[in-house]
């Protein structure tokens, strides 16, 4: 099964609202989380996801119950190295 790169966004809208504690559920067997920022200035984390579709990503964020403000495909400019030494 080929499988895709999609950005998910999700935005914190007050402090206690951390995006950290079920990024790791993110990669589920289907779907495989390839990393994640938090961007302080602007209030949001991004999380890189393989998967076959946006609708299989989109349930497995559901599913570890990270709300996704908003999803769409991606693109690897740099791809970081499998052992993840470097790029």
């Amino acid at each position: 099964m080929a499988t895709r790169l999609f950005v998910l966004e999700r935005y914190d809208r007050v402090p206690e609202d951390r995006a950290d504690e079920s990024l790791s559920r993110l990669s589920n067997g289907v779907t495989r989380l390839r990393g994640a920022l938090r961007i302080p200035a602007d209030d949001v984390v991004l999380a890189l996801v393989e998967g076959p579709d946006a609708d299989t990503v989109a349930e497995a964020a559901a599913a570890a119950g990270w709300r996704v403000d908003r999803l769409g495909p991606a693109e690897w400019i740099a791809v970081p190295d499998a052992d993840g030494t470097g790029w």
